[in-house]
């Protein structure tokens, strides 16, 4: 294709960007997206709120609400007009999407938002509101770029990097219900580390060394997540980025501190005042106004809050309330960010924001979450370390992301704490901070030029598995463990052979293979059982199948080995093999299906047909093998002997034999040339 685009998918803000390749030296370019501004109105913005407000009956003329591609009149609205309309009727906005969609304990298909809705608001799911957001900017961009439709690029969408493997999987699905059919998800914190690269493309070698740990530290309107990116030295003495780690998902952002202030002043301003739901909504834009501005740079010592007054008296009605510059970082600074110790944890308890139905982070604190990230990963870091007597756990190099972080004030308190915590007694210490331009559009346009990565120019970041996985197993005592299959910072290609312990495998019966994933025990080693703790790990999706093994059909049990290996396109592939034969069975999940559309996600619904042994397999590639070569068997019987070897009838051969047919029919088509009756029976056993 000829045009590579970024799309920065944020829970308060959107942004695309895109890359010309027919236009060289290759340039990153902001894509502004055309949007309503006010009924009748519309302007090209670099920014795309993430907001959808549902009109009222009548409550605009016809068309005021459509943009050129609009064949009928609109009902709805995304964007800057949704968001600040939306602000003075709440019970017809849907906010937080992004956060709603990474939500498990809800059907995140299902009808939700918002989630207070006005009684005769026809409610949507996070799903819907998330494929809405790119629905509009697919037509935004078809609507600059005819000749170019959005879905013949490359597109590149980014999620924090902490979304599980669920909710990165719906944000493809909404992407497809959006028109996008083909597209590659990318992680937020590496889009911003992209962008930074694409700033230094003639001397990042220069600014950083091998050892280094990079601390990508990304608190949006939304979400809190962080990562940690190494620097490792090569043969030729140049260097590479290897991402090691990422933290848990918390749903803790800029909303959380826009809402904080507005209760703040309701309570201690505006004492014997209730204010409206309008009214509070439109105190909540204000105060993310009167934050940007009093914890910025040269920031005043007050500012003036204006909120309109409900009802008719909407002029004489309205309040003022100032506030001061001291009382904003007492609420905020320290309230959010407060200078704790290394070894803090944050509070486990259920949130005071729980009411809106999102599932806040328990504690407020983002500094004892950041403290918990790196503690967490001290032990992983460790080997990595270069410089004697440093602790593992402290980062060389922060860079900062998100619009959290356009306050000066909190970006210092962040530089200050971390000092804090790996200084010496006799030395004080502070992390290198690297700095994108413009932060609010780093992500979208990392993302643009990671798609210059994948065509093979560019620096790319290594990064392998960011979780750890294990299966389920039962011990001798009848307890229920975890068996780590795979750790965290497994490379594409790598394989382990857990050859040490020995299971009993269930065959010819059904069986459930419970899988768990951890992005917090990043150090656990191959074949180590530990405690089910649901603080540490979260189940997916089990596999339900039956391994079948020869004509028997009477249910037993053999003794196995386990062996993993994360294969170059992104599955898990386990391997049971008999510890005292030959018999294997191979079973795949898919650990990143989420981050393209075209690479199926693991549903289950295959494998619960079940899966035969390897040596049945094989008696059925020699079968069919022989069947397709000169003088060898005569394919007029392959499909009964197929059966015999299988002892299944054909209508009840599973879809994973299936494949293993289809593979070796391509392998053998030569062999349909051999005559009438091979082309025959090629084609029809092909389907």
């Amino acid at each position: 294709s000829r045009y590579i685009v970024g799309i920065d998918l944020g829970t308060t803000n959107s942004s695309a960007a895109y890359i010309d390749t027919e236009h060289k030296p290759f340039k990153v370019e902001n894509f502004p997206i055309l949007q309503i501004t006010a009924p009748g109105e519309a302007e090209a913005l670099d920014l795309f709120p993430s907001f959808y407000y549902e009109a009222a009956e009548s409550e605009f003329s016809e068309g005021a609400i459509n943009l050129p591609w609009h064949q009928e009149n609109q009902k709805s609205v995304t964007g800057i007009f949704a968001r600040d309309h939306g602000a003075q009727t709440p019970g017809r906005l849907v906010v937080s999407a992004k956060s709603w969609l990474s939500h498990s304990g809800v059907d995140r298909t299902a009808p939700l938002l918002p989630w207070r809705a006005a009684q005769d608001v026809q409610k949507i799911s996070p799903l819907d509101a998330t494929s809405y957001y790119l629905k509009h900017i697919h037509q935004a961009w078809n609507h600059d770029f005819p000749q170019y439709p959005l879905n013949e690029q490359d597109v590149i969408i980014t999620v924090p990097a902490s979304f599980d493997e669920i909710a990165r999987e719906l944000t493809v699905t909404a992407a497809a219900r959006a028109g996008l059919s083909s597209i590659v998800l990318l992680e937020e914190p590496q889009a911003a580390f992209y962008c930074w690269i694409n700033q230094h493309l003639k001397d990042w070698q220069s600014r950083v060394n091998a050892g280094q740990k990079i601390l990508v530290c990304d608190i949006g309107g939304g979400t809190t997540d962080f990562s940690l990116i190494q620097v490792r030295g090569k043969e030729d003495g140049s260097v590479e980025f290897h991402r090691i780690s990422v933290g848990d998902h918390l749903i803790l952002g800029g909303d959380n501190l826009d809402l904080a202030l507005a209760y703040h002043i309701e309570k201690n301003h505006l004492k014997s005042k209730k204010l409206s739901p309008g009214q509070f909504g439109a105190l909540v834009r204000s105060c993310q106004r009167a934050k940007e501005i009093l914890l910025g740079h040269d920031a005043p010592q007050k500012k003036v809050i204006n909120i309109a007054g409900a009802g008719s008296a909407l002029i004489g009605g309205s309040l003022q309330v100032e506030v001061d510059r001291d009382e904003v970082t007492d609420v905020l600074l320290d309230g959010f960010f407060p200078v704790v110790d290394l070894n803090d944890k944050p509070v486990i308890r259920q949130s005071g924001f729980q009411e809106f139905g999102l599932p806040y982070a328990p504690d407020a604190a983002a500094t004892k979450y950041l403290a918990s990230f790196l503690t967490i990963n001290r032990k992983a870091a460790r080997q990595f370390t270069t410089e004697t007597g440093a602790d593992p756990a402290r980062p060389d190099i922060i860079l900062f992301n998100g619009g959290v972080f356009s306050s000066e004030s909190i970006r210092n308190r962040i530089i200050e704490t971390v000092g804090k915590w790996f200084s010496k007694d006799s030395e004080h210490w502070q992390p290198q901070i690297f700095k994108n331009i413009r932060p609010e559009l780093a992500v979208s346009r990392g993302a643009a030029y990671f798609g210059l990565v994948r065509r093979g120019c560019g620096v790319r970041i290594s990064a392998g598995l960011a979780r750890s996985y294990y299966i389920v197993v039962e011990t001798e005592k009848k307890q229920m463990r975890a068996l780590c299959l795979a750790p965290a910072g497994l490379g594409e290609g790598e394989s382990i052979e857990l050859t040490s312990q020995a299971f009993d495998l269930l065959i010819r019966q059904p069986v459930e293979f419970e899988l768990y994933v951890s992005s917090r025990r990043t150090t656990d080693k191959p074949g180590e059982l530990v405690e089910i703790d649901p603080l540490d790990m979260y189940a997916l999706p089990p596999i339900r199948t039956v391994l079948r093994s020869g004509k028997k059909q009477e249910a037993g049990s053999v003794k196995v080995v386990l062996n993993v290996k994360l294969t170059e396109i992104g599955t898990l592939d386990l391997w049971f093999s008999e510890q005292n034969g030959n018999r294997s069975w191979r079973l795949q999940f898919d650990v990143r299906s989420a981050t393209r559309t075209d690479i199926a996600a693991h549903k289950g619904t295959g494998e619960m047909s079940g899966f035969l042994d390897n040596a049945t397999l094989e008696q059925c590639r020699n079968k069919i093998t022989d069947s397709f070569r000169v003088n060898g068997d005569n394919p007029h019987h392959l499909i009964k002997n197929l059966e015999d070897i299988t002892a299944t009838d054909r209508n009840s051969w599973p879809p994973s034999l299936l494949r293993t047919f289809w593979e070796v029919l391509m392998d053998v088509e030569h062999g349909r040339k051999i005559g009438p009756v091979h082309e025959a029976r090629w084609l029809n056993f092909l389907g």
